[in-house]
């Protein structure tokens, strides 16, 4: 124990005044054995203990876990706890599974122990000390005894766990109704099932098995109680299936802080709740393919066709590599479905799993433009909408509140199931000019609200403001003429006409006209089918042609009707013809360099050839009395046709003549 106290220490101790000033004058007055303190900067003095009143020394030592006799000075033995005297998480655990009431006088004991702990540390006698604890906190004194020794064993961290015990909880003598094993099992089987059955129609055949088989079973409310207490993702996983026990884990939170505008697009298709008159005269519920970009949340593109298939795909893809280019760290986020995952779109990517696939595969467009694919996870059999963020363009105050309850289009929407139909289901459709329209005002409306609450946004900013300041930091490229091309839809091979044009149904007719498109080029081309590529929307404008086996030729206009006195036409089609005969003339100049007669002169002289000698001796066969002897007529077409080649070979060498003499 120490034996040297500072006038710090001093100060508040039992007789002794409280201030510092106070303990130096007490000190020098009285005459205190003093000395220097050691290892602090200036002159600073610490005091014997011997030199301290009575009261002030025996308060001192209890701090220091002694006390004096007129025997000496003894050191206060104190229990020591060893780590494994008792188990601290089973305490705790005791605590945690206690109910409030429990807690809560544990609470209220626990400053009384403290104090009375204190107490009798300081050599205060334990009946002084517990009365006094008591007459404070307004407690049983023999109780508080019972608490302190209570938790003497436990380390005073512990106290608090160690105070809980059986008051507090509740009273009621609670009695487990006898439930036999078969009933519970035939209860679990009948409710755990994926039909989702109410449990009180499985209590009701519970009741009709128990009868049969005098089963004891507990009324409806405690088998109720006893199924709430089924682990919650058993019940889930049973009723509701593999796809909503997945949904029980918290969604995962992602950044797309790192990502560049560009880098990363997801694209799905959205079904339309709108009946539209198609332009082939069906009315139909449309489905539009949207591409978004993930870092903005901007949707980039779309095209909307009577179901989810390569061709709103591919060209929604082209209008968006068209506009806003390719990055050089391209991917791409789709559905593993057979419209999206096609082989001429994914063709070659290495985790494509739709379809069979082939080491010769060639490659889809999406990996001739560089990108990398990604597939959404399937849970189940069934999609994961939290791995593409433009799943959520699809949810409550989406694209439907902003395209199909758009009042444009009143009285066409059909709600969102069989079950939300609106009053005025099916009083129109649509036409889908009018539709498409709308779609574009609503997807240009999604893009520009502000206030979206989404990370780059900020809860302040629109899908377009923040688009806008990332995508000048972005560095792509643009997509060549070729690559545009590629994009395009590609129709079956089609005749081309010895004029150089050909006929393209797949845009259907229209009072029995067709498409008719024409290149010079295609005159030439020595080809007599073309594989056409278009965009479908851009039937009346320039089309591509390619060969059979996919190189390119040249662009194909289309032919569309002239009024019968539009001047201006005919002097294109004037001008057209004086082309092709400026052009052709300039053809047969460089290529043919000889006429007829020098063509004539350089043929050989044919000589008329010797007649053969039969070898062959016919058998004279008489018929009757008169010998019948056959008459053969001369055959003159030979020296005919000689006769007038030489003749026809005269006159040009004769007019050959003229000309070089004059």
């Amino acid at each position: 124990m120490r034996e040297w106290i500072s006038a710090i220490e001093c100060a508040g101790l039992s007789g002794l005044p409280g201030s510092l000033m106070g303990i130096h004058k007490r000190a020098q007055r009285e005459g205190w054995l003093k000395r220097r303190r050691e290892g602090i900067k200036g002159v600073a003095y610490e005091y014997h203990i011997s030199s301290l009143p009575n009261s002030a020394r025996a308060e001192f030592l209890i701090q220091q876990g002694g006390i004096e006799t007129s025997l000496g000075r003894f050191e206060i033995a104190r229990p020591t706890l060893e780590a494994h005297d008792y188990d601290r998480e089973a305490l705790w655990s005791k605590w945690d599974n206690a109910s409030d009431s429990q807690r809560r006088l544990a609470e209220k004991w626990l400053p009384a122990v403290q104090a009375a702990d204190e107490m009798l540390n300081q050599g205060i006698s334990t009946k002084t000390a517990f009365a006094t604890v008591a007459g404070h906190y307004q407690v049983s004194a023999s109780t508080l005894r019972d608490k302190y020794y209570q938790v003497q064993k436990f380390a005073k961290s512990d106290w608090a766990a160690a105070l809980v015990d059986g008051r507090g909880a509740s009273r009621r003598n609670v009695h487990k109704s006898e439930f036999d094993e078969d009933a519970w099992q035939f209860l679990i089987a009948d409710y755990l099932r994926p039909e989702k059955p109410a449990f009180r129609k499985c209590y009701e055949r519970l009741e009709l098995a128990a009868r049969e088989h005098d089963w004891n079973i507990p009324s409806r409310a405690t088998a109720f109680r006893r199924i709430q207490q089924l682990d919650e993702a058993m019940v889930v996983a049973c009723r509701e299936g593999e796809h909503a026990l997945m949904h029980l884990i918290p969604a995962q939170q992602r950044t797309v802080e790192h990502l560049d505008a560009m880098q990363w697009i997801n694209g799905d298709g959205y079904l339309h709740n709108v009946f539209v008159r198609w332009f082939n005269g069906d009315v139909i519920r449309p489905k539009t393919w949207f591409w978004q970009d993930v870092k903005t949340r901007k949707i980039l593109g779309w095209r909307c066709d009577v179901s989810e298939n390569i061709d709103s795909i591919r060209l929604s893809f082209m209008d968006v590599v068209t506009r806003y280019g390719i990055p050089e760290d391209f991917h791409i986020t789709i559905d593993n479905t057979r419209g999206a995952a096609n082989k001429w779109l994914t063709g070659g990517a290495p985790n494509r799993y739709r379809f069979k696939v082939k080491e010769d595969d060639p490659k889809g467009l999406f990996l001739l433009m560089g990108a990398k694919m990604h597939w959404t996870s399937v849970v189940a059999g069934k999609g994961w909408g939290q791995a593409k963020p433009v799943e959520r363009a699809f949810g409550v105050g989406g694209l439907e509140e902003y395209v199909d309850k758009h009042p444009a289009l009143a009285g066409a929407y059909t709600g969102p199931n069989p079950q939300a139909k609106p009053d005025n289901y099916g009083d129109r459709a649509v036409d889908a000019e009018l539709f498409l329209k709308t779609l574009a005002e609503g997807v240009a409306m999604f893009n520009a609200r502000t206030g979206r609450e989404t990370e780059m946004c900020g809860g302040k900013l629109s899908f377009d403001d923040v688009f806008e300041r990332e995508y000048a930091r972005t560095i792509v490229r643009k997509p060549t003429e070729e690559q545009k091309r590629m994009l395009l839809l590609p129709a079956e091979a089609v005749n081309v006409s010895r004029k150089g044009e050909f006929t393209l149904k797949v845009g259907g007719s229209l009072k029995g006209a067709k498409n008719v498109y024409y290149n010079m080029a295609l005159m030439n081309a020595g080809v007599k089918k073309v594989v056409v590529r278009f965009d479908p929307q851009q039937l009346h404008s320039t089309v591509y042609c390619y060969t059979l086996d996919g190189r390119f030729i040249c662009e194909a206009e289309c032919l569309a009707p002239v009024a019968f006195n539009d001047a201006a036409a005919g002097r294109e089609y004037r001008r057209r013809q004086k082309q092709l005969k400026s052009a052709t003339k300039a053809a047969i100049k460089a290529q043919k360099q000889m006429d007829a007669l020098e063509v004539a002169e350089l043929l050989p002289q044919i000589a008329e050839p010797a007649a053969p000698e039969s070898r062959v001796v016919g058998i004279f066969r008489p018929s009757g009395n008169t010998v019948q002897v056959k008459y053969q007529e001369p055959d003159d077409e030979y020296e005919t046709d000689r006769d007038e080649y030489l003749n026809h070979s005269l006159d040009i060498l004769e007019q050959n003549r003229r000309k070089k003499a004059i």
